[in-house]
C-alpha cells in the first residue's frame, strides 16, 4: 500500500527566477506559480490528502522592489475574487495564517468572505500562509499565552506542548508530514518552524511555476519510501 502524507505543506519558491530566466516581467512569474498551485491542489485532491499548506508571501518580503509586492498583491485580490467560489464548488476550505495588520482592507476582506464560505467544506484544507513569519507566529503564541497567565485564566504549569500548539496560527490542523521545496534552495526560510519538528523534507531545483503534477507525484513517490522514525 503507498504511504501518502496527510499534510503537505510546500514553500512556493522560484517565480522571480523563472521570469528573469525568460526573459519576462517578475509578475509574469507569480501568475505561473499561481497556475502551478491550482495543478498541486488537483493533484492532492485526486490523492485524498487533506491538508496543503503553502507558503505564499513572507513577513521578510516587504522588502522587495514596491511595484513588485503591490503587482503581487494586485494579482492576490484578481485570484481570490475568481477562485473562492471555485474552490467552494470543489468542498475545499481555505484558511489564511500569518498576520492580517500590514494587508489592505480588500485582501483581508476576500480572505475572510473566503474562509466563512468555506468553513464547513471537508474534501480538502488549503492554508495559505500570506505575511507569515513562523518566528513571529511562536513569538505571538507567548504572548497569548502569557497574558493568559496574567490575567489568571491560566496556571504556569499548565503550559505544554499541547496548550502552545493551540496558540498558533495553525490550531486545529495536524503537523505536516512532508515539506517540499522547489528552487534548489535547501532551508526552510522561517516556515512552520514548530510545525515541521519530524516532517520529511524533500528539495528539488525545478523552479515553482515549472512544479508539475508529475513533479508533485514524483515528490509523493520519495515520501513513500521515507521511513518516519519521530526521535527513535
Amino acid at each position: 500500500m503507498v504511504k501518502l502524507p496527510k499534510h503537505v505543506a510546500i514553500i512556493m519558491d522560484g517565480n522571480r527566477r523563472w521570469a528573469k530566466t525568460k526573459g519576462f516581467h517578475i509578475l509574469k512569474g507569480h501568475e505561473a506559480g499561481a497556475e502551478a498551485l491550482r495543478g498541486v491542489i488537483e493533484e492532492t485532491m485526486a490523492q485524498k490528502i487533506p491538508y496543503l499548506t503553502v507558503f505564499a508571501f513572507s513577513s521578510e518580503n516587504w522588502n522587495r522592489d514596491k511595484t513588485e509586492v503591490s503587482g503581487l498583491f494586485l494579482l492576490m485580490e484578481r485570484l481570490f475574487e475568481k477562485e473562492i467560489h471555485a474552490l467552494h464548488k470543489q468542498n475545499i476550505r481555505l484558511k489564511m495564517i500569518g498576520e492580517k495588520s500590514k494587508l489592505s482592507k480588500k485582501v483581508v476582506s476576500l480572505i475572510e468572505e473566503g474562509e466563512d464560505m468555506t468553513k464547513d467544506n471537508t474534501a480538502l484544507q488549503l492554508t495559505i500562509a500570506l505575511n507569515y513569519g513562523a518566528r513571529q507566529e511562536i513569538v505571538r503564541a507567548a504572548q497569548f499565552l502569557l497574558k493568559q497567565v496574567e490575567e489568571g485564566s491560566l496556571e504556569r504549569d499548565m503550559i505544554t506542548e499541547e496548550t502552545f500548539n493551540n496558540a498558533l496560527d495553525t490550531k486545529g490542523m495536524p503537523d505536516p508530514d512532508f515539506l517540499i521545496r522547489p528552487s534548489g534552495e535547501f532551508r526552510i526560510s522561517n516556515f512552520l518552524l514548530w510545525q515541521l519538528s519530524y516532517a520529511e523534507l524533500y528539495f528539488t531545483p525545478v523552479w515553482w511555476p515549472d512544479f508539475s503534477k508529475e513533479c508533485y507525484k514524483n515528490a509523493l513517490v520519495e515520501y513513500d519510501k521515507r521511513q518516519r522514525r519521530f526521535g527513535e
